[in-house]
């Protein structure tokens, strides 16, 4: 079935099997990364190397995706976004099959960096719904995808622990890799390449700047909790990324087709966009570090839950997300955008809010009131991060969308980074020595206090409010059954149904 929309023509058929297609992406990629974090002290025995050395099989694929994120999204945009998004899959697909035969850690690393590469399909997917969806189908879309991350993450954590303890850490990749295979398969059989590509020449120049500004400092953030955030190797990076930012800013105003075009996202709706993913993303990433703290540790310091207990107990969360999301997307057109990011970032802010003063002191028999909590919580963050989605993909032409959606991604890579960095040295320096029962005498560990939770909790509570107040300079692109496009040749009103 074919429709048209203010003079674009878009195949109904085809956008429901693309659909299809996307929306699995995001339970693909988050059932690998998951899956993997119960087995990183599994590869720290298997190697033989210290705590600090196996965090860089995170750390590798962050920094590589990073990167990669802006420059396949400017690549996408100049010779067609599926022919990148299928070679940023066949880098995550062929990391996926290689990690799991690593013979060594230093080999581990070596493919997980290939893995890194693929994550620019995130930001390829997102400019691939814009363009090739009608315009009332986008926010929904949008929706699924934004919950599939969290039903991913609530199956692979578990699953990651069940399959780590019984079949081996490379197993985690081995259970993996056909599903990445035949995610690749079907990108290629049933995407299209899109309408729109905006030909010139490659900003090497400006990616290597890009690489200079962005790597140091993650790599600096990241090392910070061990070394000291005043430690001459922490100062050095952020002082080599600082100069990198500057010349980067310097290089791309200049250059005649840049990597990031600043007027792009600096512009007014962007802007506001990724300043909001990023911040999210922070404290999305310390409120999850506080959570995995109080459903393991054990009474009074928490719930004393297992991983698959834990991953359990998330489940209520994911299945909300997975309801509110497409829900969210489909009344979008019609209350907008803004009101539905506000009303999330409020329910966020209260829920920790909430967390901050209570859940430190919550008793076993609390358990599910804390479940509730961070349902509430996980169903605001959802709200948030769908309305801005929107709001950016319906406020950049569709012939930068991907080098928009690339940028959008860097930012969030950022607060990701940041907010386990900042919730650890958080919970180090507020702790108590805990002697486990049974253990020798002189073996104590560190236990977070009940102040550290609150000021985990406190502080993502603050950082949505005051994204709260962000979103409220947003310009509006959809209410009352009309959507605003800014296009190439200008901006225009779509009328998705009668207002």
């Amino acid at each position: 079935m074919i429709v048209e929309r203010n003079g674009e023509t878009y195949d109904l058929s085809y956008a429901k099997r693309a659909m299809l297609v996307v929306v699995i992406l995001p339970l693909l990629v988050m059932y690998t990364e998951a899956m993997l974090t119960p087995a990183l002290p599994t590869i720290q025995r298997e190697f033989a190397i210290n705590p600090n050395d196996v965090s860089w099989v995170l750390t590798i694929y962050l920094l590589v995706g990073t990167v990669s994120v802006a420059l396949f999204g400017k690549l996408g945009d100049m010779y067609g976004k599926k022919k990148m998004f299928l070679i940023a899959l066949a880098f995550y697909t062929t990391g996926v099959i290689l990690n799991g035969f690593a013979p060594s850690f230093q080999w581990l690393l070596v493919t997980r960096a290939i893995q890194g590469f693929g994550m620019a399909i995130f930001p390829l997917a997102f400019a691939l719904v814009r363009e090739e969806f009608p315009p009332e189908m986008v926010p929904q879309v949008q929706g699924m995808i934004s919950a599939m991350f969290a039903v991913g993450m609530v199956i692979a954590l578990p699953l990651g622990a069940w399959v780590t303890q019984n079949w081996g850490w490379r197993w985690t990749y081995h259970s993996a890799a056909p599903f990445a295979v035949l995610m690749f398969f079907l990108a290629w059989k049933v995407l299209r390449e899109s309408r729109y590509i905006n030909p010139g020449k490659v900003d090497w120049i400006g990616a290597v700047l890009l690489t200079v500004a962005v790597v140091p400092a993650l790599v600096a953030v990241t090392r910070a909790p061990n070394v000291g955030w005043t430690a001459r190797e922490t100062l050095a990076l952020f002082a080599v990324a600082l100069i990198g930012t500057g010349l980067l800013v310097l290089w791309e105003r200049k250059v005649e087709n840049p990597i990031i075009p600043l007027g792009i996202i600096t512009a007014r709706n962007p802007s506001i966009v990724n300043i909001g993913i990023m911040f999210a993303a922070f404290g999305i990433s310390m409120m999850s570090q506080a959570n995995t703290y109080i459903f393991q540790m054990k009474p009074p310091f928490g719930f004393g839950k297992t991983i698959l207990q834990s991953g359990i107990l998330m489940t209520p969360m994911a299945l909300v997300m997975l309801i509110v999301a497409p829900i969210a997307g489909k009344l979008m057109p019609k209350v907008g955008a803004k009101p539905v990011a506000l009303t999330g970032a409020l329910t966020a802010a209260i829920g920790l809010g909430i967390l901050s003063k209570y859940a430190p002191q919550l008793p076993p028999s609390h358990l599910w009131a804390f479940v509730g909590l961070i349902t509430l919580v996980g169903t605001g963050i959802t709200l948030m991060n769908i309305s801005l989605i929107n709001v950016l993909v319906f406020s950049v032409p569709p012939r930068v969308m991907g080098v928009a959606t690339g940028a959008n991604s860097l930012f969030r890579n950022f607060g990701s980074t940041w907010g386990p960095a900042i919730a650890g040295t958080i919970m180090s320096t507020y702790y108590i020595l805990f002697h486990p029962p049974g253990a020798p005498p002189w073996v104590k560990i560190k236990i977070p206090t009940t102040k550290a939770y609150e000021v985990l909790f406190g502080t993502s509570a603050v950082i949505f409010l005051l994204l709260a107040l962000l979103i409220l300079a947003i310009r509006e692109v959809m209410k009352g059954g009309r959507i605003h496009e800014v296009e190439n040749g200008g901006e225009k009103d779509v009328v998705v149904e009668p207002a």
